[in-house]
């Protein structure tokens, strides 16, 4: 678990966050290329990647979900892999195999689709939990372990998985360990008609997809990860991020509240936010902006996870608590 730190890092050290502010602006033009009309969306799917953290985009089907991890993918460059997730899937389909030699008796690991820079998990709750639970350990220790063989992730490696919302047929509701390796859950919402017509007409979507193209490469990714753990966070905004946990562990409204996890993942996304924003440190609106996605699915709504309950949940704890004066 990543330490929270409250102290600017040593001005000779490298990477720098100014080159992190760099590369997420160049992602998030060509991003915006194929996706219209949802540029916070986008925003908080940096937010996301420059966090360390995956993505969890949840919405009916037809509404760019996919096409939105396509297009990171596509940015961002390096190795792509892509699941798409079957009530019949195995977790060997995912994670690889061994296969054996006849010919000189060995065993030779075959990796999955999750050996990538960017994978896409495409409706991830039509997989059966079973299949689910191949993710974990790759989505927290970027490693997989099979036949008692443990194999590293490429750097980085960002997982990006959609679902359908609950109750279509041939789901499976995700448990709150999977949930909680998600740094944020967003909702892709309906385009506007501006945005709409863009992609009727070829200057956005498929078409605008087909001709994307990398303005990254996964080492410059990587170092863009570990530069936003060098962006300052004052001590004031450390306890900011302290209160609007433990308000959410005596709302009254909340089951259960949000985890020490959860508030490392919000302080990290309150850094990537700053960065995505185009500033060197972070300030109470980074914090506000992302606090919604970063605690909606770790929190119990009557006992139950609901994403969207937890989203109002949230936004009346932050409209309850004190912000730090600048």
């Amino acid at each position: 678990m990543t330490q929270v730190t409250s102290e600017p890092a040593d001005a000779g050290a490298s990477p720098r966050p100014d080159e992190a502010i760099v590369l997420s602006q160049s992602l998030f033009r060509a991003v915006a290329g194929a996706v219209r009309g949802k540029d916070d969306v986008i925003r908080l799917s940096l937010v996301a990647l420059l966090a360390g953290g995956h993505l969890l985009v949840e919405d009916l089907p037809g509404t760019g979900k996919t096409l939105l991890a396509k297009s990171l993918a596509a940015a961002l460059g390096g190795r792509f892999g892509r699941v798409q997730c079957t009530p019949d899937l195995l977790p060997t389909d995912i994670t690889g195999t061994s296969v054996y030699s006849p010919a000189d008796g060995s065993w030779t690991f075959r990796p999955g689709p999750l050996f990538a820079n960017v994978l896409l998990v495409d409706e991830i709750n039509r997989a059966s939990p079973r299949t689910q639970s191949a993710l974990l350990e790759p989505m927290e220790e970027h490693q997989v372990t099979v036949d008692g063989v443990t194999h590293r992730l490429p750097d980085p490696f960002f997982c990006v998985a959609t679902q359908n919302p609950h109750g279509q047929i041939g789901t499976f509701p995700l448990p709150e360990s999977q949930l909680d390796r998600f740094a944020l859950v967003l909702s892709m919402g309906m385009p506007d008609r501006s945005a709409e017509r863009e992609i009727l007409t070829g200057q956005g979507g498929q078409d605008a997809y087909a001709s994307l193209s990398p303005v990254a490469d996964p080492a410059q990714v990587a170092a863009a990860v570990g530069a936003v753990h060098r962006v300052y966070c004052a001590p004031a905004l450390v306890e900011y991020v302290l209160d609007l946990t433990a308000a959410t562990r005596v709302h009254p409204d909340l089951t259960v509240g949000a985890s020490p996890r959860a508030s490392v993942g919000l302080m990290q996304a309150a850094r990537a936010h700053a960065v995505v924003s185009g500033r060197g440190h972070v300030t109470p609106d980074d914090v506000q902006a992302v606090v919604g996605p970063a605690f909606a699915h770790r929190v119990s709504v009557g006992g139950v996870v609901d994403t969207t309950a937890g989203r109002a949940v949230i936004a009346d704890v932050v409209a309850r608590t004190a912000v730090p004066r600048p």
